[in-house]
């Protein structure tokens, strides 16, 4: 994505730290495609924002519980993201760890 020149960078709303242009970006689905959020709300972030979203929660747990902005920053682990994330510059990127979700066999 481009911006024009002076304009100002949109925020990401989980850590609200600036997305700057050339920066890793997505499109989060507030509630995920497949549980009915097709069409529905979706939000900038950084991808690394995103990448942990969906590597704490389930889409399960998302469509139920995490639909919400205010409910994602809410979240525990994804509080201790978000504090940590926040005293790196808007271009930091890394990998997320593997899946850190327990999941039912």
């Amino acid at each position: 994505m481009t911006q024009p020149e002076g304009e100002t960078p949109p925020r990401c709303p989980l850590c609200d730290r600036p997305i700057p242009p050339g920066v890793p970006q997505s499109l989060h689905h507030l509630i995920p495609k497949l549980r009915g959020g097709k069409g529905g709300p979706v939000v900038l972030l950084h991808h690394i924002c995103h990448r942990e979203i969906h590597a704490t929660l389930t889409e399960a747990e998302l469509a139920r519980d995490y639909n919400t902005i205010a409910a994602l920053r809410g979240h525990p682990r994804l509080a201790r993201f978000i504090a940590w994330v926040q005293r790196r510059p808007p271009e930091f990127a890394s990998k997320v760890p593997g899946a850190r979700r327990q999941r039912r066999r």
